[in-house]
């Protein structure tokens, strides 16, 4: 007896385990496959169900928005890191079937795309039809800061990333603006409180820490793992431009709180001299773009970008910084052939190096080269009918995008440390008599230039 009721005892379970993994079977099948689009056959060269999933979510998200003739492009920088390994072999290869599936397939949980807003108006149609295909849709919207100046601080909100969500695969559509330094950005991902924080791995998406600026890329359409793409023609640059993308913007309210205690200068050669030194600033960036020199605002240029959004009307200069490291013999020659003259060379490329150039009129253009030590990074100063020398301490700092004067330009990313350590813990107060000896906070004496060194390091033109 005992015998019997453990032998059926087995077979109960035994069937009701079979039972429920059929159950199991069925769902995921005829469940998850239509709401979620989890089932999919596996592509060719694909190591597993899941490489076939993400393959098959991009192709799908693919035909989603070529359906509203949407143009995106890839800007996923692990496939296009692989991409850029391939790119040649890529160029040339017939639309035919790929081997196996190498790129779309590589273990990631989110693929990213790139949207020029000015290209489609028409989401509603999208996101319904998005909904059909099984997906779940995610907009993030935030403040539009081109509507921004000193006049109006607009609360107009505009999308700045849409994801679309399939299965246990996520599409990250980034959007681009065009900003009026003609230059592309995009806007930092910020969640408001309603958003579910759990709906993707949020922490992992490459686009959204920081805002972001770009050129406008020239475009490749090709065949990647079977499926038509577009790409940035160069996947090497964009990935080396995107490293370096961080973008600040200007400060409006802060900026607008300071002209409410010093009302801004109006007067005829104030408009003038801003005119002159605007101008003088994109002869500036268009010599050294040329050049492959890259530079940032330093002085009290960057201190009227960081203080009042503008240029500081008495400076009466433009002030650019550059690492020495990045130094080039043709500077002087790309300037003076720009219809800059040198007016002074000090210092030497091994120490201290400055340079100033004659813009229109009496505004001109000085060229600091800094240099970097262990715990700092420094500039230098000559006093010319002394020799004396003078060093500008700065903590180390990095470099970011900015917009300045409609033109898009580096300044510290440290801003307020960098402004603070020239100008002191009183920057926010204007202050128009100023000794470049004496008055920066971080000056300090550098010793003297030996007598038989002057003619190399004191060159006044």
């Amino acid at each position: 007896m005992q015998k019997i009721n453990r032998n059926v005892v087995l077979a109960l379970l035994s069937l009701t385990s079979l039972v429920f993994l059929l159950f199991q079977l069925c769902y995921y099948k005829f469940y998850l496959s239509q709401k979620n689009g989890a089932a999919f056959s596996k592509v060719r060269g694909s190591q597993s169900g899941q490489d076939s999933t993400r393959w098959h979510v991009v192709r799908k998200f693919l035909g989603l928005i070529s359906s509203h003739n949407i143009p995106v492009y890839l800007i996923d920088p692990l496939i296009l890191g692989l991409v850029a390994k391939d790119i040649e072999q890529i160029r040339s290869s017939p639309d035919g079937p790929s081997p196996e599936c190498k790129y779309f397939c590589a273990p990631r949980d989110f693929t990213t795309f790139a949207l020029l807003d000015k290209t489609w108006k028409h989401e509603a149609g999208l996101f319904r039809t998005a909904e059909k295909m099984g997906f779940q849709w995610l907009k993030i919207i935030n403040k539009d800061p081109r509507l921004d100046g000193m006049d109006d601080l607009s609360g107009m909100e505009i999308p700045l990333h849409y994801i679309f969500k399939l299965a246990s695969h996520a599409i990250h559509l980034v959007v681009f603006y065009e900003r009026s330094g003609n230059f592309l950005w995009h806007g930092p991902l910020r969640l408001k409180q309603h958003i579910d924080r759990k709906f993707v791995p949020f922490r992992k998406l490459h686009f959204g820490r920081y805002p972001g600026a770009y050129e406008k890329p020239e475009l490749l359409l090709v065949s990647i793992d079977d499926l038509k793409v577009q790409i940035p023609k160069n996947p090497s640059s964009f990935l080396q431009e995107m490293s370096h993308s961080r973008f600040l913007e200007c400060r409006y309210r802060e900026a607008r709180a300071f002209f409410q205690l010093y009302p801004d200068d109006a007067s005829l050669d104030a408009v003038e001299f801003r005119k002159k030194a605007k101008s003088l600033l994109h002869l500036a960036a268009l010599t050294l773009n040329n050049l492959g020199v890259k530079f940032w605002l330093s002085s009290g240029t960057c201190l009227g970008w960081y203080r009042q959004c503008n240029v500081i009307p008495h400076s009466k200069d433009v002030d650019l910084g550059i690492f020495i490291r990045d130094y080039k013999a043709d500077i002087i020659p790309a300037f003076q052939k720009a219809g800059l003259p040198l007016k002074h060379k000090f210092g030497k490329v091994e120490d201290s190096l400055e340079l100033s150039f004659q813009g229109e009129d009496d505004v001109k253009l000085d060229i600091f080269f800094f240099y970097e030590e262990d715990d700092h990074i420094w500039n230098g100063g000559t006093q010319a009918k002394s020799g004396k020398k003078f060093k500008y301490l700065f903590p180390k700092f990095t470099l970011c995008w900015t917009e300045f004067v409609e033109l898009k330009v580096h300044v510290p990313c440290e801003t307020l440390q960098y402004v603070e350590a020239n100008y002191g813990p009183e920057w926010k107060v204007p202050v128009k008599m100023w000794d470049w000896k004496s008055s920066p906070s971080n000056v300090q004496d550098n010793g003297v230039w030996p007598v038989d060194e002057w003619d190399d390091v004191i060159q006044i033109y």
